[in-house]
């Protein structure tokens, strides 16, 4: 799978994925998961606790969660591994499971026949750093086989990042893959040494998930995403991908797009239309590669989930260890992309991610079929158009509030917004299932939506529009009109444990129509402690208790109201 050498030092790529846990060379998967590993999400109210015990009846054992996006990363006996995925997916505690699938680099031959970095003239990059050569202060996350720190061009361009297959800091390439994206993205430029990068000034956290054989697990790539949702990075690539579908990458994925980065992802090598992951998932800016002729590359996917194509043949970079190459693949076309996400942000950084992609999409070439198309998406990437129209925007933007996504809702629901904006508000309209349901001119701009008569899920999604005609729309909500929730939850004291002046209490609390929203504690009839987040716990102080036997129980709260009270335990205190 590896590209022709040609000169200095070349691999080419865009890549696949292996165990969440270290993977060495002799532990690598043969087929498109992970033998013996599972990824499991509870339903809404069902806490760790009552997941871990669901799936350990099974043989299962948690290698780690991944809290962000509610999923556990499990170990199961591999002989069995079907059948338990199966029992698991039928379990009324399960929101879903899914096999650990890998996906792989995707390398293209090269050959050494076009200009050095054709592709940024063809992008219209020169005349983007006019405009602005990006910021520091805006990193891109490099979620791939790592970045060699020490090369000339990269050098004081990375912020700390992670490796996942060591469980380090210590993120050197081990591939020679991520050195390469780098450089597409950040390389030095302007200091009369090697190649430019597009994004200039922009800085690069690398994540490690890719290993030296090619290989990472989609735990360990949705772990990566957590990380630089949670650690200050505005953009991630991942030139990488694979075959399957993955509820735990899309959840990853929203839970990063929620918190105001734009996700980028290469459409892959394989020439086809079928869906490419994570490049196909919803949130995801999908790239597929264009040659010299804005033609789209022999080796590129395509398909009705592409967003946008930049150039991805013999892209000159940074190699692994020093010195430069030609890459080709969607690998080096959709750092294009991230990177020029990255000057638009420097640019403005008042934007949110929405306004980021849609100026990515509204000022590409539109190559191909008049608007969008399978093979270019919104079309081929402009840099310059994308971060001159960055200038004039202004900052708008609103979102739901309440409901939450995936709520169940009964009669008349109260429909909330959060707006921003640079300009004074002329209204928020609200539509249900597409349609213009009601507008407010009012702060806090709120909606009394009547679902009676209704049932099943219906979408939900906010516009707002300021004084001067501007207008910006929200995520789509989905919630699920039914019966009022009058059931309290189930809680249970699991147990009371007495350990020198501390009294330990642990608790489930479940409900299968409405979160639990909080757990108390009480001691001899007296509340002595709240927990708000599963595992329901508390530590009690035994001194003001005296010692002898004391009764605990435990009262859970659901979102609708109701109140389920555990049994009540007896504990004795020295």
């Amino acid at each position: 799978m590896f590209c022709k050498w040609l000169g200095s030092s070349i691999f080419s790529a865009v890549l696949l994925i292996a165990p969440s846990t270290v993977i060495s060379q002799t532990t690598l998967p043969h087929g498109s998961h992970v033998e013996g590993e599972l990824l499991i999400s509870p339903r809404a109210g069902v806490s760790d606790v009552d997941l871990e015990g669901t799936y350990k009846g099974h043989g299962g054992r948690k290698l780690r969660a991944l809290s962000q996006v509610n999923v556990h990363h499990i170990q199961v006996p591999a002989h069995a591994l079907e059948s338990i995925e199966r029992a698991l997916s039928n379990n009324p505690k399960v929101s879903f499971v899914e096999k650990n699938f890998v996906a792989q680099a995707n390398f293209a031959p090269n050959d050494p026949n076009f200009p050095n970095q054709w592709h940024l003239p063809k992008v219209s990059a020169p005349a983007a750093w006019d405009l602005t050569t990006g910021s520091a202060s805006v990193t891109v996350a490099v979620i791939d086989s790592g970045v060699d720190p020490a090369h000339p061009d990269l050098f004081g361009k990375l912020v700390g990042g992670y490796n996942y297959l060591g469980s380090t800091a210590d993120t050197h390439d081990v591939l020679g893959h991520g050195t390469a994206v780098a450089g597409v993205i950040g390389a030095n430029t302007n200091n009369l040494s090697g190649v430019a990068g597009l994004g200039w000034n922009t800085t690069i956290m690398p994540l490690v998930v890719v290993s030296s054989s090619n290989y990472a697990t989609y735990a360990d790539l949705a772990s990566a995403i957590n990380y630089a949702a949670d650690h200050g990075a505005k953009v991630i690539n991942m030139s990488l991908g694979g075959t399957s579908y993955s509820s735990t990458l899309q959840s990853a994925v929203d839970y990063a797009w929620n918190r105001g980065l734009v996700v980028v992802a290469a459409a892959g090598n394989n020439a086809t239309s079928a869906g490419f992951y994570p490049a196909a998932l919803n949130n995801v800016v999908a790239v597929s590669a264009t040659d010299g002729n804005d033609n789209l590359a022999s080796f590129s996917n395509f398909g009705n989930w592409i967003t946008v194509a930049a150039p991805g043949t013999y892209i000159q970079t940074t190699n692994n260890g020093g010195g430069y190459g030609n890459w080709q693949g969607t690998s080096f076309s959709a750092p294009q992309v991230a990177a020029l996400a990255a000057l638009i942000i420097a640019k403005n950084p008042a934007l949110d991610n929405n306004q980021v992609v849609n100026l990515l999409k509204n000022n590409s070439d539109d190559l191909g079929a008049q608007g969008f198309d399978t093979t270019y998406g919104w079309g081929r990437i402009n840099a310059f158009r994308a971060v001159q129209a960055a200038q004039g925007v202004v900052n708008l933007s609103v979102a739901i509030t309440a409901p939450v996504n995936n709520m169940q809702v009964s009669g008349l629901v109260t429909v909330t917004t959060s707006v921003s904006s640079s300009n004074p508000i002329a209204g928020v309209e609200l539509y249900i299932d597409g349609a213009l349901y009601t507008s407010d001119s009012n702060n806090p701009y709120s909606f009394a939506w009547n679902s009676a008569g209704l049932s099943g899920q219906h979408s939900l999604f906010a516009k707002v529009f300021d004084v001067n005609g501007n207008s910006a729309t929200s995520s789509t909500i989905t919630v699920t009109v039914g019966a009022q929730d009058s059931t309290p939850p189930d809680v249970q004291v699991t147990s009371a444990v007495t350990t020198g002046k501390t009294l330990t209490i642990n608790a489930s609390a479940s409900d299968a129509q409405s979160a639990v929203t909080k757990v108390e504690f009480y001691v001899d009839g007296k509340l002595k402690a709240t927990d708000y987040g599963a595992p329901w716990s508390a530590k009690i102080n035994t001194k003001p208790l005296g010692a002898g036997n004391h009764t605990v129980q435990a009262k859970g709260y659901d979102a609708a109201g109701n109140v389920g009270v555990s049994s009540m335990v007896t504990v004795t205190t020295n």
